[in-house]
């Protein structure tokens, strides 16, 4: 079982931008030293929910600060970026970093982000496919062209090319993960063999049944039972860690609603469209019921549990949600060195 943190760069009420982001920094320095196995890195733009509106730019740095840890985005929205853009970024950094970068993309949503960028509401709807093999193309050939779509190009070098940048250690490039919230993106994860990144607002038994259909549709597509077994997915979730569950819980209760409230309710959607938001106590009452929010020993189990229901063994578990430098470090650490120490 591989244990990482999930890092949104969340700007809590009464915080400055930077004092989000110095957070976000030091957790995942942090991370390394307690022992865990991974980074992931939100991207979002325009929105105090997170402060960090480029994945891979943030990856970077994270990458140079650190020796040993996985450095992921999780996700780099699809829609708003030129997958060739992309593709070379993550090549760039999978070769300098000697292979501790992960691609996590995904769809985003359908937020004022496409209108600024200029994707539009199309890219949205229906564009993620073509931009996904795109971008697989890039990271799996060595040259490239596009005749059609949103993006026609002549075909032009992959420079650098992972592939032979660390070949003598059969390199096969950066791993590529879709986040999936829907049956369509886990079918299209699962015709390209990409692992899927699953969200902290569902369950085990959601989960649970989101890998099935992964399963059911690469096996239609022709995957060996060998690559659908080792698919790696990652539950992502939240983690507090206390003495006492009533403690964990509080702590995320008390800090996690007025993010929630002040950053969900900041996007602005594309069209117009009107969209529900989530109950900012209700939600943080789910995810404390969800995931590993408790004593070490309940944290532990409760991370078992979910890997024995669903079959994943990669987790992103977010560790800011109180909103406090020293209370996330203090999380980290007790993370590190009292759960992963129960998981084997």
């Amino acid at each position: 079982m591989r244990v990482g943190s999930f890092v949104l760069a969340a700007q809590f009420p009464g915080q400055g931008q930077g004092e989000a982001l110095h957070r976000a920094v030091r957790s995942a320095e942090v991370a390394e030293e307690a022992g865990l196995d991974s980074v992931w890195l939100a991207e979002h733009h325009f929105v105090p929910y997170g402060t960090c509106p480029s994945a891979v730019t943030l990856a970077a740095l994270l990458l140079g600060r650190t020796r040993r840890i996985r450095v992921g985005t999780a996700v780099s929205v699809l829609p708003t970026v030129h997958p060739v853009a992309l593709g070379e970024q993550s090549a760039l950094l999978h070769i300098t970093s000697g292979g501790r970068f992960s691609l996590g993309v995904g769809r985003g949503g359908p937020w004022v982000d496409l209108e600024v960028f200029g994707a539009g509401l199309d890219a949205y709807e229906k564009g993620l496919p073509d931009s996904l093999d795109l971008l697989l193309r890039w990271l799996g050939e060595p040259r490239v062209g596009s005749t059609g779509g949103r993006f026609p190009f002549r075909e032009v070098a992959v420079v650098p090319r992972p592939q032979e940048a660390l070949s003598g250690q059969g390199d096969s490039g950066p791993e590529v993960i879709l986040a999936c919230t829907s049956p369509s993106s886990v079918r299209l994860a699962a015709q390209r063999g990409l692992p899927m990144l699953l969200g902290m607002h569902v369950g085990d038994e959601e989960k649970a049944e989101m890998v099935a259909l992964w399963n059911r549709h690469a096996r239609a597509a022709g995957h060996t039972p060998e690559d659908i077994a080792a698919a790696a997915h990652i539950s992502a979730g939240v983690a507090q860690i206390a003495d006492r569950r009533l403690d964990a819980a509080e702590t995320l209760q008390k800090a996690m609603p007025g993010w929630l409230r002040h950053g969900l309710d900041a996007h602005v959607t594309v069209d117009g469209r009107r969209r529900p938001m989530r109950d900012p106590v209700a939600y943080t009452e789910l995810l404390c019921a969800l995931h590993p929010v408790g004593t070490p020993r309940m944290c532990a189990d409760r991370l078992a549990a979910t890997s024995e229901r669903t079959g994943i063994t990669r987790f992103a578990l977010l560790v800011e949600g109180s909103g406090d430098l020293a209370a996330t470090e203090e999380n980290v650490r007790r993370l590190g060195a009292e759960v992963l120490p129960h998981l084997g």
